[in-house]
């Protein structure tokens, strides 16, 4: 059974594996590659988690099972009322179980909890299950298409959604 908790600080470790699977396992939906992060020193790895795990303008979720990190999503607050969803990611060996429904839907609720109005992503512009779980829930395509990163042929479509007062 799938449940999803914050990541804590003293994780990092699990993080930064977590994360380094995502991008070899999907390197098509990121714009980050496996190669430029793979080499970051642990002190690196363990400064960026504590320092989002500590600034409350930002929270990591994960998806366990059986107490295993088998997926992720990182939601940061650039600015006020504006929430940004990204490094989401589920195991393949755990898709289409809810993983990903259920870190996006944690990532949702903290940011109404937080006053957000704006949730944004990007996302690789195909018919993929993440657009599909995106559009789903309410994400609707915002301006022109851009690069996903330089020397890639592939597209990124940002996304928002606009959360109401509750």
């Amino acid at each position: 059974m799938i449940s999803v908790r914050p990541i804590e600080a003293g994780e990092w470790r699990s993080y930064r594996d977590l994360r380094l699977q995502s991008l070899q396992d999907s390197p098509d939906a990121f714009a980050s590659t496996y190669e430029s992060e793979a080499g970051r020193a642990d002190e690196v790895w363990s400064s960026r988690l504590a320092g989002a795990v500590s600034s409350g303008r930002a929270r990591i979720f994960v998806a366990l099972d059986h107490q295993r990190m088998r997926g992720l999503v990182w939601c940061k607050l650039p600015e006020a009322g504006v929430a940004e969803i990204f490094q989401m990611w589920v195991d393949p060996a755990f898709r289409g179980q809810g993983a990903g429904g259920a870190l996006l839907h944690e990532a949702l609720e903290w940011a109404k909890s937080v006053g957000v109005r704006r949730v944004c992503l990007g996302v690789t512009a195909a018919d993929t299950p993440a657009m599909g779980l995106y559009k789903a829930c309410g994400f609707r395509p915002v301006g022109a298409m851009e690069p996903l990163r330089d020397g890639s042929g592939l597209m990124s479509q940002a996304m928002e959604l606009q959360l109401g007062a509750d």
